[in-house]
């Protein structure tokens, strides 16, 4: 056996290990009835089963993470950071094999998935970190002989209901958040990419995390996400999704009045002004756009460039997005992997039929197949008529126009229900500035498209969600302010 077929078969057999086919409920694995597949989007290949859990399976999680809640909020905060601490340790012993599993399960090429890992590690180091930072308040009485305190005490049970695009980094971003707050929580990870989060609940049990902290629990989203919204015992949800399904959770979530955090739809505003390097914004432009095969909430859906510098930017964006190469994402070469479902193939496709039956023209791409591939399009003279500028594509197509007027296309900007990620690129500092301030979105990057991490509050505004995650702004959405009056 050559040492390269030896070495192969080692990791193979590495990240197998993680590879758990039963929900951890309460630090206990168990299964279910009936169990639902899970597929390679690669090649179609099912990589094993998870359970599917019923409700009362779901009510054994939410009650273990009861009775875990008095002891781990009474640790000190340094005690639960040292447990965050070990899980991070045990995250990054582990990269490349939750990276094999995030690639195999979500299609993202080998390299985006360990970068996403290390992302995800990196949460829960902040975290660990801010929990020794949930400081109160001393108000100046207003009233004689009273000393009045603010103090932050966790929410309570938490339930996290994660995304197929960054199954393993979107994760650790909430429950290291609400651990560290005191909270115990409930993950319920998305069917089409469980088994990055059973991973991580698996490295969490081996890291020593108390049982009931932290349980992942599958099953059908009706059932699993349903029963956590409506039991009364759970205090917080934190959901990542679409707009529709955010919109649903709300309103199950209301009769019990629980604290919502919500990152739900984007449709990104790229803008170029004149005075920029060309070649630079459009290779830029082209990494917001296909990153994640464009399945990815902060995607430049909406690329407004102005009508002085358009088509040497369309050549340079063309030319850019032409070297991208399509493939599976265990291939080193591979830039761009398979889209998730066919729901997402079916709705790009629908885009690009729709823009050009309105007037637009295919500059690259176009081309499908086999089965979830879909070669990276970019669309030329789009208008605002046209799907794919109306609506979040979140697939590997980019729409382009021209715009000559400032306050015209911050309008057209504006024009959209959702809030998530604006992109500005000019060289003008005080045009930055402006729209900086003018555009309505929760976060804006002016000449890049790198601005996330731990420190850095993410979410949206509009219908593109509720609070932040991440930040010393991230621990707010699992605490409750306490006042205290004193009479002295």
């Amino acid at each position: 056996m050559t040492s390269t077929v030896r070495a192969r078969r080692t990791r193979d057999a590495s990240w197998r290990s993680l590879l758990r086919e039963e929900a951890c409920v309460g630090g206990t694995w168990i299964g279910a009835a009936t169990s639902a597949p899970v597929r390679n989007p690669a090649d179609g290949s099912v990589l094993g089963h998870v359970p599917n859990l019923d409700r009362a399976a779901v009510q054994g999680a939410i009650g273990a993470a009861a009775r875990a809640l008095p002891a781990w909020r009474g640790l000190l905060p340094r005690q639960r950071a040292d447990h965050l601490m070990a899980w991070r340790a045990a995250i990054l012993a582990r990269a490349d094999d939750l990276a094999m599993i995030v690639t195999l399960e979500q299609g993202k090429p080998l390299a985006d998935a360990r970068g996403e890992i290390l992302y995800g590690a990196e949460f829960v180091r902040w975290f660990a970190e801010e929990a020794n930072r949930a400081y109160g308040d001393v108000i100046p009485p207003h009233l004689p002989g009273r000393k009045m305190l603010v103090q932050r005490e966790p929410v309570g049970v938490a339930a996290l209901v994660t995304p197929w695009n960054f199954p393993s980094a979107m994760l650790t971003r909430k429950a290291a958040a609400a651990l560290a707050a005191g909270c115990t929580a409930v993950a319920a990870p998305s069917m089409e990419t469980p088994f990055s989060a059973l991973a991580l609940a698996l490295l969490a049990v081996e890291a020593g995390l108390p049982p009931g902290v932290l349980s992942v629990v599958t099953g059908a989203p009706p059932v699993v996400v349903g029963e956590l919204c409506k039991s009364p015992a759970v205090r917080a949800l934190s959901f990542t999704g679409s707009t529709e399904i955010g919109r649903l959770l709300m309103s199950q979530c209301a009769p019990g009045v629980k604290r919502l955090s919500m990152e739900l739809g984007g449709h990104a505003p790229f803008l170029v002004f004149p005075d920029v390097d060309v070649e630079a914004a459009a290779k830029a432009a082209v990494a917001a756009k296909y990153q994640t095969s464009g399945q990815d909430c902060l995607a430049a859906n909406r690329i407004y460039v102005h009508a002085d510098i358009y088509g040497a930017f369309i050549a340079a964006f063309v030319q850019e997005t032409r070297m991208l190469k399509v493939g599976p994402g265990t291939d080193p070469q591979s830039d761009i992997g398979p889209v998730i479902n066919t729901g997402v193939l079916d709705k790009a496709k629908a885009h690009v039929r729709d823009a050009q039956a309105k007037g637009a023209r295919v500059a690259s791409g176009g081309r499908f197949g086999p089965g979830l591939f879909f070669e990276p399009t970019v669309l030329v003279d789009t208008t605002p008529d046209m799907l794919v500028m109306q609506e979040e594509t979140f697939g590997p197509v980019a729409a382009i126009t021209p715009f000559t007027d400032e306050a015209a296309v911050v309008a057209a900007a504006n024009d959209t229900e959702y809030g998530l990620m604006a992109y500005v690129y000019t060289r003008d500092l005080s045009r930055a500035h402006r729209l900086g301030d003018a555009l309505e979105y929760g976060m804006v990057a002016v000449n890049t498209i790198k601005i996330t991490g731990g420190p850095i509050p993410f979410g949206g505004v509009k219908q593109s969600g509720l609070g932040r995650e991440g930040s010393r702004y991230g621990l707010d959405e699992f605490t409750e302010l306490k006042y205290v009056c004193l009479a002295i």
